[in-house]
């Protein structure tokens, strides 16, 4: 059966990134350089932080810190972005990630960990504008942390050139990527790299290809380990829409979503039994038959 959804938040400029911390749903309006915060007790929905640099993707690690990935060229102060952070329960921000190999990254836009701790971001840059891009790739880095608020970062992927949201399994074997380039002759691909022991990735395998419609731009983990995933538009296509695959690539199911553009997903609600999305510049929810997989906080 199609699931229902409902409208709980927005609209706003553009709404992504959506993570449960225990009570409520954080999410990025990328517009406003915001973090909102829908509590579904009361049904408000507040600036939870500001000033975030076009914060997109969010999540929480095993112990609630909350990482984003802020993708803006400039800081809200016009010194510089570009950058994975970590936003401190104190209000600070401890930046995790900036540079690779002495470079600027190109846009940080989705991220996840890992059981291990180690935190999977992916670093593509959209639109037109790339004359102040110093790396020569768009890829997939790891951060695996150092023990003393320092990570170190790695390169994963040489064979991305949008990749954009990003799964690791449970069991840490598979690195899910979605390469969602647009125009002409850009694959827009369901991917998925074996990971090796040290942490480095094999060959990819391409599960699903949406060419030449609009791909997966975010994903989460239902509890049995299949991906629910945001893709589609109304401009071509089966139009906006909700993908369950299994871990192999087969779609188990397809939800037409009621408006365009889907961004990003995640379960919520006590039971991790709420399915948010955001699109369109809105948070939205339906009831699933389907329970959710969390790091933070545990399934």
């Amino acid at each position: 059966m199609s699931w229902e959804f409902e409208q709980v938040a927005g609209p706003y400029g553009f709404a992504e990134g959506p993570a449960w911390d225990g009570e409520a749903v954080l999410f990025t309006d990328i517009s406003t350089s915001r973090v909102m915060r829908y509590d579904p007790v009361s049904g408000e929905c507040t600036a939870f932080r500001s000033g975030t640099n076009e914060a997109n993707g969010l999540i929480f690690d095993k112990d609630g810190n909350l990482y984003a990935c802020e993708g803006s060229k400039m800081f809200s102060d016009g010194e510089g972005g570009r950058r994975v952070s970590r936003y401190n329960a104190n209000g600070t921000t401890t930046v995790v990630a900036e540079e690779f190999e002495g470079k600027r990254l190109n846009s940080p836009n989705d991220l996840a960990f890992d059981a291990q701790g180690r935190l999977w971001f992916t670093d593509p840059r959209y639109g037109d504008e790339t004359d102040d891009l110093e790396l020569d790739h768009r890829s997939v880095f790891r951060l695996d942390p150092q023990g003393d608020d320092s990570w170190e970062i790695t390169r994963v992927t040489y064979d991305t050139t949008s990749p954009n949201g990003i799964l690791v399994s449970r069991d840490g074997n598979w690195l899910y990527v979605a390469q969602s380039a647009y125009g002409d002759n850009n694959p827009r691909e369901l991917r998925r790299y074996p990971i090796n022991e040290d942490g480095s990735t094999g060959a990819c395998e391409v599960l699903h290809n949406f060419y030449p419609h609009r791909g997966i731009d975010g994903m989460c983990w239902d509890i049995d380990g299949n991906i629910i995933a945001t893709a589609g538009w109304e401009e071509s296509g089966p139009g906006p829409m909700l993908y369950v695959f299994a871990p192999n690539g087969r779609v188990l199911e397809t939800h037409p979503l009621p408006t365009d553009q889907p961004t990003n997903c995640t379960f919520g609600d006590p039971d991790l039994q709420t399915l948010y999305v955001t699109a369109g510049g809105c948070l939205f929810r339906t009831r699933p038959a389907r329970k959710g997989y969390l790091i933070y906080p545990s399934s």
